[in-house]
């Protein structure tokens, strides 16, 4: 996530500090200044809520490792001032392994729950747990009950939290993927304006929150009617078949000739009919602004890009662009140019099957 500074890594996944989070510090510690406090107690404030997001951190890695389990990488953790967040290449198929993947958060918030009540039970300090009153009062006990606080809330059945996952996973094992997330969706958004309309009287926070999950649901909902409208597609189906294409010693003078003449953004790069690479419009653009307009292509161009059959199916490509950040890939076939797949075609190939569902049972090829 931009923006961002790295705390290190575990277990391979990064673990990131958005730079939000920077001002919720400040702000908690004027607080208590402002509360009449003293410097000594601000600092314990701000301790605690470090301790607090350690604990959402360990949250995240519930879902991260056990989505390594079932062979999903997580691409980072990232503390955000409302929590955090953790990016999963994608979401396990099986309902059962979602259901674990989306419990698994709330059950290490139970378990640090429990764990310090454990530790309060062996000191002799349970009082403590019905003596809390601020957040000068009991940090251990604050703790624990924060812990089941954010445990509890995140099983609210309303996505982006665990709770919608879980109950999308518990109605998929019946009524399938797409069905369960548009019913878990439609109760996440009444969620949300239930939420929305309790902060508007009582916490402005919690309108924040209401937006955050209405939008969440509504882009999960999104995200599975575009995955459905890809399902049994091959690269083909979605492919540019009319490209213009550049050689590798042509100048970018040329290049911005074919740019300005068409719609197209990227260019493969042939020489005898094999793929040598792309040129892609923002490396286009960043070596005019550096003067280079008299270079060569082969020079400016991305070779790193890897050429996918028109054969392979459309779904794994996808999510291997999206993975890896590119735009555009050839499409090849017996070694050979064929077409060009690129993340806007592919869009447009969504909108036209979503366009068409109910009229017409075949799905719409692009080119």
């Amino acid at each position: 996530m931009k923006w961002s500074l790295k705390l290190g890594s575990v277990a391979g996944i990064g673990v990131y500090l958005h730079w939000t989070f920077v001002l919720l510090i400040g702000w908690i510690f004027l607080s208590h200044l402002g509360a009449g406090e003293t410097a000594g107690q601000a600092f314990a404030g701000v301790g605690f809520i470090l301790a607090l997001f350690g604990c959402v951190v360990l949250h995240e890695f519930g879902h991260a490792l056990t989505a390594k389990r079932y062979g999903v990488v997580t691409r980072d953790i990232t503390l955000l001032p409302i929590g955090g967040v953790a990016r999963l290449e994608r979401i396990p198929e099986k309902p059962i392994q979602e259901f674990w993947v989306a419990i698994a958060g709330p059950l290490v918030n139970a378990v640090i729950a429990a764990t310090i009540y454990a530790a309060l039970l062996l000191q002799g300090r349970t009082h403590e747990l019905m003596e809390v009153q601020g957040m000068k009062d009991g940090f251990l006990a604050q703790l624990m009950w924060v812990n089941l606080f954010i445990g509890t809330f995140n099983l609210l059945p309303a996505f982006p939290m665990d709770g919608g996952r879980i109950l999308r996973a518990l109605l998929a094992s019946r009524l399938g993927r797409r069905r369960a997330t548009a019913i878990a969706a439609n109760i996440g958004q009444m969620m949300a304006i239930l939420l929305g309309v309790v902060g508007f009287f009582h916490n402005p926070f919690l309108v924040f929150i209401a937006i955050f999950v209405y939008l969440g649901a509504q882009g999960e909902a999104a995200q599975v009617e575009a995955e459905s409208a890809l399902e049994g597609l091959q690269v083909r189906d979605a492919m540019m078949t009319r490209f213009r294409t550049l050689s590798a010693h042509d100048t970018l003078g040329t290049a911005v000739e074919e740019l300005l003449a068409g719609s197209q953004q990227d260019f493969p790069v042939l020489e005898n009919g094999q793929v040598l690479g792309v040129l892609r419009r923002n490396d286009l653009v960043k070596a005019l602004m550096d003067g280079n307009r008299g270079a060569a292509v082969g020079d400016v161009m991305w070779r790193e890009c890897d050429p996918v059959s028109e054969t392979d199916v459309l779904t794994p490509t996808l999510e291997s662009m999206g993975k890896n950040q590119w735009t555009t890939l050839p499409v090849t076939h017996g070694g050979r140019i064929v077409g060009l797949l690129t993340l806007e075609n592919i869009g447009e190939l969504i909108m036209v099957n979503a366009a068409l569902a109910g009229k017409t049972t075949g799905a719409v090829h692009a080119g």
